[in-house]
């Protein structure tokens, strides 16, 4: 009775998820499959048809595009598979060299027929349809069934659309921006302490490692990415790729910027040795420099990640807000650098560093750099369209389409 409980608990608190990615990946996988299999029952020659609801879980991927590549891609491993399982079995039969031959055979085709990821498909298909006595009947039985399979899964995506991976891939880029923050706060409060060089040189392995957290936000980001493709559900797919995109690369400029701010740091630290690592005054304000910084990097985030109509205005507000005292705590920063280096030269290459790297973070959160950097990658991606599809391309702009996104972005009269 417990364990009854206990599972319809948990199957209530998936339905209470429904709306989350995997949740909704997840059952629509297990329709897919289900459904394939039904047809396949009635379609198939085979008693149980299991290489339908097979290829159909593997065709029904995360986003629609992959839908459709991969189930184009997945069909012709099979085909072709099946094919070379029927040359082999006219020709030598099943031995153990006969085996091996048609594994590099198959592996090869694969290749020559470009299904990418699933070269060994081809292989392994050759090998159940070579494995059995009535090939010529089975042979057609597995690619019947793989058809089945592939439309079902590509059938599916059309009624039940796929998830849209936007929410996820934005969380990443919050939780990468707040990552940086929690970074810059650290090297801001060690800034007016006497600390070793040791401890310096710990805040520069945590900046390098924001490197392995930049690879797993870009894999969500590409994620995301094809899940704007084709999906019916998302009607400007194209402009939140691009908002997503330049989000996070500025910010891996920024996390290039800080890595470098924290050999900065490690180096000022082994040359003034039991000193502070600056100043008293200069290090409260390169403090109070980093957290006002710090703020910004996460605000940028917001920006970035909030949907076009909500709330996009008073996130743009505050970031400008924080950037502009950031600025002004920069230039007091340089007036105290300045009176420094004219009383003692030692050491004036870091602490100008230091100064520099602060800038370029700055520039590169700036909104007005932000909305060039998206006109550019607007125009990129507008002229690759041009030159892949120019028809449809003409017909697009004759129904405003491109205006009506730069509007949408923010780039209307007010930019101009």
């Amino acid at each position: 009775m417990y364990d009854v409980q206990k599972w319809t608990s948990g199957l209530w608190r998936l339905v209470k998820r429904y709306r989350e990615p995997v949740v909704v990946q997840t059952l629509r996988s297990a329709a897919a499959a289900t459904v394939a299999y039904v047809i396949a029952l009635r379609l198939s020659p085979e008693p149980a048809p299991l290489t339908a609801p097979l290829t159909a879980l593997l065709v029904v991927q995360v986003t629609f595009f992959a839908t459709l590549t991969n189930g184009i891609r997945r069909v012709n491993s099979v085909v072709a598979g099946v094919l070379v399982a029927i040359a082999f079995s006219v020709l030598v039969g099943l031995t153990w060299w006969s085996l091996a031959l048609l594994i590099v055979a198959s592996l090869a085709v694969g290749h020559l027929v470009r299904v990418d990821e699933y070269v060994a498909e081809v292989a392994i298909s050759a090998m159940l349809v070579l494995g059995v006595t009535t090939v010529g009947f089975t042979a057609w039985a597995r690619i019947v069934e793989t058809l089945i399979g592939a439309v079902v899964g590509t059938a599916c995506n059309l009624l039940l659309p796929p998830p849209v991976w936007v929410d996820e891939a934005g969380r990443s880029i919050e939780d990468l921006a707040r990552r940086v923050r929690q970074l810059m706060l650290r090297m801001g409060e060690e800034a007016a302490d006497r600390i070793p060089w040791q401890q310096a040189a710990a805040r520069l392995h945590e900046a390098r490692r924001l490197d392995h957290d930049i690879v797993r936000v870009d894999a969500a980001l590409r994620q995301a990415e094809d899940s704007l493709r084709l999906n019916p559900r998302v009607k400007e797919g194209l402009l939140h790729r691009v908002v997503l995109r330049t989000g996070l690369d500025t910010l891996e400029i920024c996390t290039v910027v800080l890595r470098v701010l924290a050999r900065s740091f490690t180096d000022l630290a082994k040359a003034r040795g039991s000193e502070e690592l600056f100043p008293s005054r200069i290090g409260e304000t390169v403090e109070q420099l980093l957290s006002e910084i710090a703020d910004a990097v996460v605000s940028f985030a917001v920006l970035v990640t909030t949907d076009l109509s909500e709330n996009a205005e008073s996130a743009e507000s505050r970031l400008t807000a924080e950037l502009h005292t950031a600025a002004g705590t920069r230039d007091r920063l340089a007036e105290l650098l300045k009176e420094e280096i004219r009383k003692d030269w030692a050491n004036w290459q870091l602490m100008g560093a230091v100064l520099t790297e602060a800038t370029r973070i700055i520039d590169e959160l700036n909104t007005e750099h932000r909305t060039r950097r998206l006109l550019e990658e607007l125009d990129r991606v507008s002229q690759e369209q041009r030159a892949k599809l120019p028809r449809m391309t003409r017909l697009r702009e004759r129904l405003g389409v491109q205006e009506e996104l730069w509007n949408r972005a923010g780039f209307g009269e007010r930019s101009r």
